[in-house]
């Protein structure tokens, strides 16, 4: 194997992080499993890109989603994941593989490039031919993200990168958002049956976007499901970041009161559309992503310990509380998958893209759970791990 190249001052873990990154990538493209761009017409289960013009990401490079057709007219709308940014000290830090590989603070992925497909397609719930896989035969538009606002930002954000120079980070996620549900929509004008979901920032994303996705796109729907999978990040500045750095709409931003924005966003959209929907929340216990990003919220230290975990632990009983009581519908999935990466400790960060999906707990597993909520069997599973 070749040496990484070196850069003065860069440790060797950085050096290796982005190696094995960049290496994936170039696997990706030489193999042609990068998924192709839609020219005319999708065939059935096959993934396709397709090119949103009026799209922006984070660094400026060009954005696109991802949708497949499926056999039913029932259709899943997926925010994806990414990070987020929250100030000036985030925006400039935003992942390679070399900050994860070192254990650097990194925020957001600031662009969409091959790497990012495994982060969005072909694991979890958008596995395809998987007879395990209740969505198998669903359409999918997947909303990519790469703009650390949770899908709502409408800002050009000045900031100065860690290399001293001037930069800007296009905090477009709420026009990347409307433009990808256009360009979406045109192949699947009609939904029986909807599922609104999202995991990390795009799970905070669903309550936020939700409504608009029915108002605007899926107006006829009544079959209705939403999930968020690990969408908590406590930090009281919420308001202060969607309206002055991220310039939210006034109806994403005003809700916003406490700490919690993910609980606000669903307590604004219960006030709104109440028992009408089925909701859905699942998490990690001991989330070892999430409670690094606390910790760098509140102690400025941007790693995960036992004592972190374990405050998350506590934050999440009470956030499972407190969306008990907005309606007994509101129904969770909560697992302890040990975290095995980098042997950081703590649990997994999400399920509903990956292998784990599929994976059993108390015997049954997050594909079944949500394969039956969506047929409107709803309950509760892990509740004992809080």
């Amino acid at each position: 194997m070749k040496e990484p190249e070196k850069k003065p001052g860069e440790p060797f873990s950085v050096r290796v992080g982005d190696f094995v990154e960049n290496s994936i990538e170039r696997q990706i493209v030489r193999s042609k499993k990068e998924a192709p761009y839609l020219r005319g017409e999708p065939e059935p289960h096959v993934w396709y890109r397709v090119a949103v013009p009026e799209g922006i990401t984070g660094d400026g490079s060009d954005y696109y989603i991802y949708i497949k057709k499926g056999n039913t007219e029932n259709l899943c709308v997926f925010l994806s994941g990414g990070g987020v940014a929250w100030n000036e000290y985030t925006a400039a830090r935003p992942v390679t593989g070399g900050k994860v590989a070192a254990g650097l603070p990194n925020y957001y992925w600031n662009n969409l490039r091959p790497f990012t497909q495994i982060m969005n397609i072909h694991a979890g719930i958008m596995e395809d031919g998987n007879p395990k896989n209740p969505f198998n035969d669903w359409n999918f538009i997947i909303i990519t993200y790469a703009t650390g606002d949770f899908h709502v930002g409408n800002n050009d954000f000045p900031y100065e990168a860690e290399d001293g120079s001037r930069q800007i980070l296009h905090f477009h996620g709420h026009g990347n958002f409307r433009a990808g549900m256009e360009a979406g929509i045109r192949y699947f004008p009609r939904a029986d049956r909807l599922l609104i979901a999202g995991d990390s920032a795009g799970a905070f994303a669903v309550p936020a976007l939700a409504g608009e996705i029915l108002d605007d796109f899926y107006p006829r729907c009544r079959d209705v499901t939403l999930l968020s999978d690990s969408g908590q990040l406590l930090y009281d500045r919420w308001r202060t970041t969607a309206r002055d750095i991220w310039k939210t709409d006034a109806a994403v931003w005003r809700p916003l009161k406490g700490e919690n924005i993910t609980l606000d966003w669903y307590r604004d959209l219960y006030r709104r559309r109440g028992d009408s929907l089925n909701y859905l929340y699942a998490s990690s216990v001991r989330d070892y992503l999430l409670s690094a990003y606390y910790n760098d919220v509140a102690n400025k230290v941007y790693k995960t310990d036992a004592e972190v975990q374990e405050l998350f632990q506590k934050q999440l009983l009470h956030m499972v509380k407190e969306l008990k009581k907005l309606t007994s519908r509101f129904t969770m999935f909560l697992y302890d998958w040990k975290n095995l990466f980098l042997m950081r400790g703590g649990t997994v960060h999400t399920a509903v893209r990956h292998r784990r999906f599929y994976t059993k707990l108390d015997g049954i597993s997050m594909a079944q759970w949500l394969g039956e909520a969506v047929d409107g069997k709803l309950r509760d599973v892990g509740l004992e791990l809080l």
